[in-house]
């Protein structure tokens, strides 16, 4: 009997496996897509200036430089730094985190200050 013969003949078990590759499949997508968040420079502060994240998950933060200046991304609590130029966009991943406050700042413009706040 031929494979094609087997398949045809054994319809339900062909029909199950399909359905199985489809879950598996829908299921890994879903676990592939990390979390991620969005921070815009502008005015001389970030917005928002309090960014609410899931603690315990890793994530990608895009921080947008929406001014005519450079700007850096600093946390010593995150151990993250990064310089936007003006009107670009940056990432930095992030995490996990312990719940907690993880303060942030525009290193060339000390009065754009923020917070992340693990929960």
């Amino acid at each position: 009997m031929t494979f094609s013969a087997i398949l045809t003949a054994n319809r339900p078990w062909h029909v199950l496996t399909i359905a199985a590759l489809i879950t598996f499949a829908s299921t890994s997508v879903g676990v592939a897509q990390e979390a991620s968040h969005t921070l815009t420079i502008r005015d001389g502060k970030f917005e928002p200036s309090t960014l609410e994240v899931k603690a315990g998950v890793k994530f990608k933060l895009t921080i947008t430089n929406a001014t005519k200046k450079s700007a850096e991304f600093e946390s010593a609590e995150l151990n993250r730094e990064k310089v936007i130029p003006a009107g670009a966009s940056g990432s930095v991943f992030i995490g996990p985190l312990q719940p907690g406050s993880y303060p942030f700042v525009d290193d060339f413009n000390k009065s754009a200050t923020g917070q992340i706040v693990a929960k």
